[in-house]
């Protein structure tokens, strides 16, 4: 099974949400439809960008990682290079 991490950018306050999971187009569309709870006030998404590992235990991995303040702080620097 292969995992996908994830990380979207609410078009309506500009936050950013990162997530895994072993579907992404199904995840997507939650997002988008509402059905994700910690999302579902802040739709519209536009995605940042999608990584791809060959487990979804590493992908969980990386989504920690990037919850962390040394993701965040590059989450911030790659805002500032793609805006």
């Amino acid at each position: 099974m292969s995992g996908i991490t994830y990380v979207l950018q609410s078009l309506s306050d500009g936050r950013t949400y990162v997530g895994s999971t072993d579907n992404f187009v199904r995840r997507l569309k939650q997002h988008h439809s509402g059905q994700v709870k910690s999302t579902k006030h802040r739709i519209p998404f536009k995605v940042l960008f999608v990584e791809e590992f060959t487990t979804l235990s590493e992908a969980r991995k990386r989504e920690i990682w990037w919850k962390s303040g040394a993701g965040r702080t590059k989450l911030k620097e790659y805002f500032q290079k793609n805006t």
